[in-house]
């Protein structure tokens, strides 16, 4: 684990956002960073669970009930958001405490579909530069089947 957001000791982690963290697998030592946000509402909304955190490689669960279209299957944009939380989460491990990533760019392609269980993303650092953080983020099933491979930039700006 990276430990850039360890905190000092003795801070509390009493937070408003504290059970929402343990709730999505988020290490300790990470709280204090992500004390103003949590997760993000449409991460814990979508039940997305951290298993691994770090800016080298990323990977979380999120279950298929609740996040399906119409058609019964995952929705696309659910991938997409999956994606999206690992690729920003371990870009912004990566800029630090005092600089801040913003998604520039995401693609993505779906290879197959789930109707049900839990999806397993996990984001790879291709490159982990000064200003530009990109992952390839591979989503598979419960059987490793892979659903669909993602792509996403962050620029990495000072703070503000």
């Amino acid at each position: 684990m990276n430990d850039k957001f360890t905190p000092e000791p003795g801070v509390q982690d009493d937070h408003p956002y504290l059970e929402e963290l343990r709730a999505a697998g988020v290490p300790s030592h990470m709280h204090e960073w992500l004390r103003g946000h949590g997760i993000g509402r449409l991460a814990a909304k979508m039940g997305i669970v951290f298993l691994e955190m770090s800016a080298e490689r990323m990977v979380a669960t999120m279950p298929v009930e609740g996040n399906q279209q119409v058609a019964g299957i995952l929705h696309g944009g659910a991938h997409l958001v999956l994606a999206e939380t690992l690729g920003s989460f371990a870009a912004g491990i990566h800029a630090g405490p005092f600089r801040q990533a913003v998604g520039i760019e995401i693609n993505a392609t779906h290879h197959r579909s789930a109707s049900a269980g839990l999806v397993t993303g996990t984001a790879t650092a291709i490159h982990l530069g000064r200003t530009l953080a990109t992952h390839e983020v591979v989503m598979t099933d419960q059987e490793g089947r892979r659903l669909s491979t993602a792509r996403i930039t962050n620029l990495i700006r000072e703070a503000r």
